[in-house]
């Protein structure tokens, strides 16, 4: 059982019956002394993809879920169904493309590094990596000698996912993408 000063994101938790993965954790010090820290905690609901506030103490405790993570790579998409091939037995799983809608602009055919999160043999969510690289397909022309300026233009990229990349880019070059932002980390 994890106490709340231990939570870190990607720890899934039972909430009243139903598994949560933690998304964020802020620690806020009160000045009074004697004071708890107090940790703010945002919690994505696995079964229904609800976003759940709590606050808690440091000492308050959670109660665990069992919960496999198996390396998996992305394989195919049937339908609305996008498919994992688990990275040491090849076992294979599904998810519903509501239940990754937020996460689907950075998959890519035979991505690795996916952890996927099984709670009684059902997949109920993936982690990606940190940051992937995908090849820009539309963005305006180039602009010479604009590496200087911090100015940004947007690009669509292999996936259909629109970001924002530095002006001195072109169509067809190679990017690195955080994964956790939206936003562009570098070139390949």
């Amino acid at each position: 059982m994890p106490k709340a000063c231990d939570l870190k994101r990607g720890v899934i938790v039972d909430i009243n019956g139903t598994p949560h993965a933690v998304k964020q954790v802020e620690a806020k010090s009160p000045s009074s002394r004697g004071a708890a820290t107090l940790y703010k905690v945002r919690f994505t609901n696995l079964q229904t993809r609800q976003k759940l506030d709590e606050s808690f103490k440091g000492d308050d405790m959670l109660k665990s879920i069992d919960c496999l993570r198996p390396q998996v790579q992305y394989s195919y998409l049937d339908g609305d169904m996008y498919n994992f091939m688990d990275m040491e037995d090849y076992s294979q799983y599904t998810i519903n493309r509501e239940d990754i809608e937020e996460q689907i602009g950075y998959l890519t055919e035979g991505l690795e590094g996916i952890t996927a999160l099984i709670v009684d043999g059902v997949l109920m969510g993936i982690e990606l990596p940190q940051s992937v690289s995908l090849t820009i397909t539309d963005t305006a022309p180039g602009i010479k000698g604009s590496t200087a300026t911090g100015r940004t233009k947007p690009a669509t990229l292999t996936t259909g996912l629109e970001i924002q990349v530095p002006e001195y880019l072109e169509p067809g070059e190679v990017i690195k993408i955080n994964t956790g932002t939206g936003k562009f980390i570098s070139r390949a």
